[in-house]
């Protein structure tokens, strides 16, 4: 990993976000503050993701190619498992959260009149899986929220007779944190099996999927942790994994390949289905290191400072997000979403517009800067 000098920095020596942000050479002149969208991957991430293919490609004549890959399947695997508070045993190595939430509803045996409840808050990867079911006879219940909260007494209300609940830890809306844990406990009293849409949780502070106490969990590294598309992961409890049977199944999904039978394995592995490239989750990996290095705690703590320093400059009337910190993600009010993206495009400033709320989206890392966030501020001064 290299300094802007050349130099090389070990990652036993830490590292701040400004020299994380050296490293990314997509991170150039531009301001760049869509984050939750797309996290650009810092050089030696790209680099791991190439080398394994390089690596499995090269060496496969003169060494076992399938045992190369389940080596590396492991090693991400308790690699990912410890970043996020889980056993090895329970994390699936998938494409996307959107494909991590598609094997949990294609691995439950759903009958005309169950019921999925999700909230109006949810990325399309959380709505679309269940607009599909409704064709099998399945209702989905949508809990309306206000400003990007929950009210419980309508959550238990709602999820009080439900299959499944479905519900994002940080909402992609608003940037609002929910009460993972809490909901959870709620869905649990009534029976409800929990899956929860985490993917703009890892990268932006601590997180335990074990003290969540969700039943699933899916996720993807290609935002705030700065990895490779295709790096997704999908936590399933132990106790859960047990009573779902995946519609989609391959080798590596099964004990024995040959038996008459199909015995899923133990816990989340049952969702991997058959020979994948482990490129991008090596690069994830990397990228798993790289914000160990600098801290999550680090990491939360410069957000926050300069989501801060940003809603200081935004309106009250026209910031949708809230006013304390939750996190990097700050909805914006403003007359023409897709025209101020389009206009700030112009001076190298980089948002996206929402189509729920009718607004525009920045996403702060910790890699941003002060003048950055003040660029943005300036220029969007003309919507007020």
């Amino acid at each position: 990993m290299a300094e802007p000098d050349g130099e090389m920095l070990t990652r036993d020596d830490g590292m701040t976000p400004r020299e994380l942000r050296a490293d990314v050479p997509a991170l150039g002149e531009a301001a760049y503050f869509n984050f939750g969208a797309h996290g650009p991957s810092p050089k030696y991430v790209v680099e791991a993701a190439s080398g394994f293919i390089a690596d499995h490609e090269y060496g496969s004549a003169a060494t076992d190619p399938y045992g190369h890959a389940f080596e590396t399947y492991e090693s991400v695997r308790e690699r990912i498992a410890a970043f996020v508070g889980a056993e090895p045993a329970e994390i699936a190595l998938t494409e996307s959260t959107t494909d991590g939430i598609n094997r949990i509803a294609g691995a439950i045996d759903w009958e005309p009149g169950d019921v999925v409840v999700r909230t109006d808050l949810e990325h399309p990867a959380g709505i679309l899986p269940w607009k599909r079911l409704e064709r099998e006879g399945v209702e989905v219940r949508v809990l309306e929220t206000e400003d990007g909260r929950v009210d419980r007494e309508e959550y238990a209300e709602a999820v009080a007779d439900a299959r499944l609940v479905c519900f994002s830890a940080i909402t992609w809306t608003h940037g609002t944190r929910l009460p993972v844990a809490d909901l959870v406990e709620v869905a649990n009293e009534a029976g409800a099996f929990t899956l929860v849409d985490a993917v703009q949780s890892p990268g932006q502070g601590p997180m335990d999927v074990s003290a969540w106490g969700a039943d699933a969990v899916a996720a993807a590294g290609h935002k705030w942790v700065l990895g490779p598309w295709g790096a997704g992961f999908l936590y399933v409890d132990r106790d859960a994994a047990a009573d779902l049977a995946p519609r989609a199944v391959g080798y590596r999904s099964v004990d024995d390949p040959s038996a008459s039978e199909i015995e899923f394995k133990e816990g989340a592995k049952r969702f991997e289905i058959g020979s994948t490239t482990a490129a991008a989750h090596v690069g994830l990996a990397e990228a798993l290191d790289a914000i160990d290095a600098v801290g999550l705690d680090a990491i939360e703590s410069r957000i926050a400072s300069l989501t801060d320093r940003l809603k200081a400059g935004v309106p009250a009337d026209r910031l949708l997000s809230p006013r304390e910190f939750e996190s990097g993600l700050v909805t914006i009010d403003v007359d023409d979403p897709d025209a101020t993206v389009e206009r700030l495009a112009e001076r190298d400033i980089v948002v996206r517009s929402l189509p729920h709320p009718n607004a525009i989206r920045a996403s702060v890392h910790a890699v941003s800067t002060e003048a950055e966030v003040d660029r943005l501020i300036d220029a969007l001064d003309a919507e007020w």
